[in-house]
């Protein structure tokens, strides 16, 4: 039996979610996109919570692109607002569309927002060597650096701790503690990349 970071127990979402996805390099912009929306909306809930909406979010939010998610005005506001698939939350959905026309700036002013959020990293994963659950931080200097210069850049839900998480996700640090087997799968990934 593998061991896995304990965080993932043994739903088969979160479990997949673990074994494939989270901690790996992203350096896609739609999916950068697409976790800066859904760590945003899991803000005051369970990252299951968000996981089982995912699909219904991909296509609430036309696949996350952000294009289209910038020029969202009330007409879909209230569709999102209508949609039980989703987290119906105002302020959530509004900084969706104001993130989306924040990230459309970035992606202008850096040519890619994958080229301007891996700055932070200083291009490549921070490899963390975490025993347990207790030893991962809610966030850190990196994350504060990087929740600073989105709000000021107009982005909203992005604070140091939501940061962390959308850091943790996309693979700009590994997290998986040592003894989970991803952890050095992960940390190759990042060599190769």
């Amino acid at each position: 039996m593998r061991t896995r970071c304990a965080w993932c127990g043994d739903d088969p979402l979160y479990v997949a979610y673990h074994d494939i996805e989270w901690g790996v390099p992203a350096h896609d912009d739609r999916l950068l996109f697409e976790f800066l929306i859904l760590e945003g909306a899991q803000a005051g809930l369970s990252w299951i919570t968000i996981l089982r909406k995912r699909e219904n979010y991909r296509r609430a939010f036309d696949g996350f692109d952000p294009k289209k998610v910038a020029r969202y005005g009330e007409r879909q506001v209230a569709r999102l607002l209508a949609d039980a698939g989703i987290v119906r939350n105002r302020l959530k959905i509004a900084a969706a569309i104001t993130n989306a026309r924040a990230f459309l700036q970035v992606q202008e002013a850096f040519g890619s927002f994958d080229d301007y959020i891996w700055r932070f990293v200083d291009g490549r994963p921070i490899q963390n060597r975490r025993k347990s659950l207790k030893d991962i931080p809610a966030s850190t200097p990196e994350s504060d650096a990087l929740s600073k210069d989105l709000k000021a850049r107009g982005f909203k839900f992005a604070g140091s701790t939501i940061c962390y998480a959308h850091m943790q996700a996309t693979g700009m640090v590994n997290d998986h503690t040592t003894e989970c087997f991803r952890h050095k799968e992960v940390r190759r990934l990042a060599k190769a990349g």
